[in-house]
């Protein structure tokens, strides 16, 4: 027999009657009794291990050996044998591994391993204050260097001279020319020029190192300190003193690693805890040498530092080499005249002595000390002459104090009694102008110690003299300390009046900020919305006049920032008459959405509970659309997709409850104003079908005229706002959503009105979409929405004035005349998944509908003209399909798809036709042939449907599909 398409005739259809709930029914899973006795999902399970013959001894006549067992074996430890692979690692890495040479990175791990000993991890290191100071201290003016790099000319060495004396003359000689020989002055250099050159001394010293020569380091190091005693630019000297001290950093630690290397004997490294026993003589005598060619240096600045550079060297000599050191080099600090270069002096013996030797607390005492005894040189006739000079304000020259005070009082403070740091304050009292000092010790002293004394230093305060340190300033230190400890709780309403007192009075805008900046913390933390609000008051006053708000937004924002911190509940906070007001002086577009955006995260993250208050939705709608008003045509994809789930957040919370028509006028609202973001209208669209359909349970057995009327104006709002959307299949799924919701409600009308816009709107598909900037075919996703369209349409009654299945033919109709892709199938797909819609149709009885909406089972009460309608239409669909399975037999390359189509037909006709009328029945036959005839069907699947057809044909009245069987035979793929 052929198997051409060209046999399948013409058939004439009907479809099969279905009896739903039988065939439910009998699709059931058959019930088996369990004994739980004998099983239970968590039971061990019992393993049967079996052994291979390969396993048995040589000569085994056994054919295999297995063994049983009631214990659970574990799969992960069977397949190991036993050996656990992290076990397997441990006992390979406790293999003994071969000391690693010293090191400068070994040796800085073993020295931070020795500091944590006694500074711990809340000792902030000075690497984290390097950068600050280098951005705050910097000028515009010219800067200089004055270098001697020595002279480069060779000297014989002396008759008769033996080569150790000659060497050691030349070295001693070599140290004489760094203060006799030439000089080199680099002029007029900018701050970034200045910092280059630095660095590139920076790198001199490594090379020189590298390439031993020891005494041209020395020199580099020595004429980069005497930089130190020059404060020609005074205000750059904090950043100066940073990128010295970079440099002697770098030369003691090559000092100690080049030592400690000599120390080491048959590669063992010196241990971290060694003593001057464990070193040899050869080390001692070079660090001693070190030390001699230090003491040799005829000035004091450039002496002092590179001793204290290589302080840590004094290990290698002697047990308590540090401990004598210290005091005798803050004792040398005492001669430095300029109490700028010898407070900078301090403050780096502090360093390294709290890097080499953190428990001797007496050395940086008394350097404390000493800075106190020599205080009042500050306010000399030299300094002020210099200040004169310079042009440099008192103010701005003790700020230059700030970084070393801070850090000698840090050194001090740490981890010190309370009685030596009350000392230290009643100290700091006894002096006058002490608002430098005082400012230092709120900066460097603990939080909680400050806090508790909060009103002994507002005492302070107030004693202190204006014109040299401005009294806000200490203020906002004293601010910083409150933020992060609590005073008194009776005394903080009196701490807070007395300080804005005095930050109120302030008259520059960008003073006043930075300084009620601070403080906005401590009112949010301790009080309640109405000192805040006066707060917001003050600074709003403050910061209008001419726009000075424009120069301070990064402190507004965090301002904005703290109260959003403390205050969660936002109808207090939007309460506050001077909260808006406050928002609205971000008037920069970028500063703005970020402020709005803060807000809303806020917002999202602790409003637990739907709100309708009146005050929340009125500012939030505000903040909203400051948000959305920043989209314009530049504005990035993901920008857009972040701000909308924003929004988005801010409109799942809106709900008013069963006022629904109020629900209804804020959605309204909301698509006027968030108009250019599609995503939030489609969430509108949504949430507006989720209210009519609430709206429907809650009214269930009530629907009057006014629930009739509410929806439909649900149903309005949807249908206008739909084509607004660019994306055509968001469209076409919410006309269906939205179709089902008005039909789920009983109105008719309106439910035929979003169907009829979709029929329309499928012409308008394009071939291809664009899908994360990729070119992509559309029509899986037509296909998708055709079937879901089909599924809806069984309940659909038909309109009085349009004719039978209306919907349905436009959809057929729309399919023939859409331009489908060359070699696709997707019309032929759309026919065929047509057929099992149209015999649902002509059931008696519909397998779903919807309550209260009569379908076209009741409106035709099974009337022959609507089935003949039905077969009708199932033949044209029949015979469009079969023509095309004629045109793709014409090619060898389309045999595969004419095969995957004839097998999609044979099922549908399997499922859903009557195939007791024996030209549908051959024509099944035929077309399973069909699909076998090239062997390109997938052989599973066509045993498990003869498998399943034989199932069918033992059921009552269906003997016809047992004929049918005998026809339908598998071939090979041969």
């Amino acid at each position: 027999m052929s198997y051409d398409c060209r046999n399948m005739a013409a058939v004439q259809w009907h479809s099969r009657e279905r009896r739903y709930q039988a065939e439910l029914q009998s699709s059931r899973l058959e019930c088996v009794p369990v004994e739980f006795g004998d099983y239970h999902p968590l039971k061990a399970i019992t393993v049967t291990d079996a052994k291979s013959r390969r396993g048995a001894r040589k000569g085994s006549t056994s054919s295999s050996s297995s063994s049983s067992s009631s214990v659970a074996l574990d799969p992960l430890s069977s397949m190991l044998d036993g050996t656990d692979p992290l076990s397997m690692f441990a006992a390979a890495s406790a293999v003994e591994v071969p000391s690693l040479p010293h090191s400068s990175s070994a040796g800085d791990l073993g020295r931070k391993k020795r500091e944590e000993e006694v500074v711990g991890t809340d000792f902030e290191p000075w690497s984290a204050k390097r950068g600050e100071i280098l951005a705050r201290f910097t000028t515009t003016e010219k800067l200089s260097i004055n270098l001697f790099m020595g002279t480069d000319k060779a000297k014989a060495p002396s008759p008769g001279s033996s080569a150790v004396s000659e060497k050691v003359r030349t070295r001693l000689e070599e140290l004489d020319d760094q203060e006799e020989g030439s000089q080199r002055e680099l002029l007029n250099l900018s701050q970034q020029e200045y910092a280059n050159r630095i660095e590139e001394l920076n790198q001199s010293l490594k090379e020189a190192w590298a390439t031993d020569q020891k005494v041209k380091a020395l020199k580099i190091v020595i004429q980069c300190s005497k930089l130190l005693s020059d404060t020609s630019v005074i205000q750059f000297y904090p950043s100066k003193f940073v990128l010295i001290t970079d440099i002697l950093d770098t030369f003691g630690r090559l000092v100690y690693d080049r030592i400690s290397s000599m120390c080491s004997a048959d590669s063992q490294t010196l241990p971290d805890s060694f003593t001057a026993a464990d070193v040899n003589d050869t080390a001692k005598e070079t660090c001693l040498n070190w030390f001699f060619k230090i003491a040799s240096i005829r000035e004091l600045i450039p002496r002092l530092y590179v001793e204290a550079a290589i302080l840590k060297c004094n290990r290698f000599l002697n047990k308590t080499g540090i401990q004598e050191t210290l005091p005798r080099l803050t004792a040398m600090i005492r001669g430095i005249g300029d109490p700028l270069v010898a407070v900078y002096a301090r403050a780096y013996l502090c360093r390294v002595g709290m890097e080499v030797a953190p428990q001797l607390k007496d050395s940086l005492n008394r350097n404390f000390f000493d800075l106190l005894s020599t205080f009042r040189q500050i306010h000399g006739d030299s300094v002020q002459n210099q200040l004169v000079l310079q042009h440099v304000e008192i103010p701005q020259y003790l700020t230059l104090y700030s970084p070393a005070i801070h850090w000698i009082l840090q050194c001090v403070a740490y981890r010190a009694p309370d009685p030596l740091l009350t000392e230290m304050m009643e100290r700091c009292k006894k002096l006058g102008n002490n608002a430098l000092l005082l400012n230092s010790v709120m900066w460097a002293f603990r939080a909680e110690f400050v806090a508790t004394r909060a009103t002994d230093f507002i005492g302070m305060i107030k004693d202190c003299d204006e014109a040299g340190f401005p009294k806000h300033l200490l203020f906002g230190s004293l601010g910083r300390s409150l933020a992060c400890a609590d005073p008194p709780e009776a005394e903080r309403l009196t701490i807070l009046n007395e300080a804005w007192k005095v930050i109120t009075k302030i008259r520059g805008p960008q003073d006043y900020i930075h300084c009620a900046e601070i403080w906005v913390e401590f009112t949010c933390r301790h009080f309640t919305k109405r000192e805040v609000n006066t707060v917001l008051a003050d600074i709003i006053k403050h910061l209008t006049p001419d726009r000075a708000f424009e120069d301070a937004y990064p402190l507004l924002q965090s301002v904005i920032q703290k109260i959003l911190t403390y205050f969660h509940d936002f109808s207090v906070l939007f309460s506050m008459e001077r909260f808006l007001p406050f928002l609205d002086m971000f008037q920069k577009d970028g500063v703005r959405v970020a402020v709005c955006r803060a807000i809303m995260e806020v917002f999202i993250k602790h409003q637990l509970e739907p709100t309708r208050d009146p005050v929340i939705l009125n500012a939030l709608l505000h903040v909203c659309k400051a948000m959305h008003d920043s989209v314009n045509a530049m504005t990035l994809e993901d920008e857009k997709r972040s701000l909308s789930l924003l929004i988005s957040g801010f409109i799942r919370m809106v709900w008013f409850g069963r006022d629904f028509e109020q629900q209804l006028s804020f959605c309204v609202e909301a698509r006027a104003t968030f108009c250019n973001l599609e995503p939030l209208l489609v969430q509108l669209i949504h949430t507006v079908n989720q209210l009519a359909m609430e709206t429907r349970r809650m009214m269930r057995g009530n629907h009057s005229r006014k629930t009739a009327a509410f929806v439909r104006a649900c149903a309005a709002y949807s249908f206008i706002t739909i084509p607004s959307l660019s994306s055509i299949f968001c469209r076409l799924s919410l006309y269906l959503l939205s179709g089902q919701v008005a039909l789920a409600n009983q109105c008719l009308s309106q439910a035929d009105a979003f169907f009829k816009a979709a029929v329309s709107l499928l012409p308008e598909v394009p071939r291809t979409i664009s899908v994360e900037g990729k070119s992509r075919s559309s029509e899986s996703l037509l296909l998708d929405f055709i079937n879901n369209f089909f599924a809806m349409l069984l309940v659909v009654p038909d309109h009085p004035e349009h004719g039978v299945l209306y919907l349905v033919r436009g959809v057929l109709n729309m399919v023939q005349d859409y331009t489908w892709e060359d070699n696709g199938d997707a019309k032929v797909k759309v026919y065929i998944s047509a057929l099992p819609l149209l015999a649902a149709m002509s059931q008696e009885t519909y397998l779903y509908s919807i309550p209260k909406v009569d379908s076209n089972e009741t409106l035709y009460g099974g009337d022959p003209k609507f089935l003949t309608e039905i077969d009708k239409l199932c033949e044209t669909l029949i015979s469009q399909v079969l023509d095309y399975l004629k045109t793709l037999g014409r090619e060898e390359q389309t045999v595969r798809r004419q095969g995957s189509l004839s097998f999609s037909l044979f099922s549908s006709l399997l499922a859903h036709g009557d195939l007791r009328n024996n030209k549908l029945n051959q024509l099944a036959v035929n077309l399973w042939n069909l699909n076998h005839k090239y062997g390109c069907s997938d052989t599973r699947t066509s045993v498990r449907t003869l498998e399943y057809i034989k199932q069918q044909a033992q059921q009552p009245g269906m003997a016809h599909i047992g004929d049918m069987v005998q026809r339908l035979t598998l071939q090979s793929r041969t």
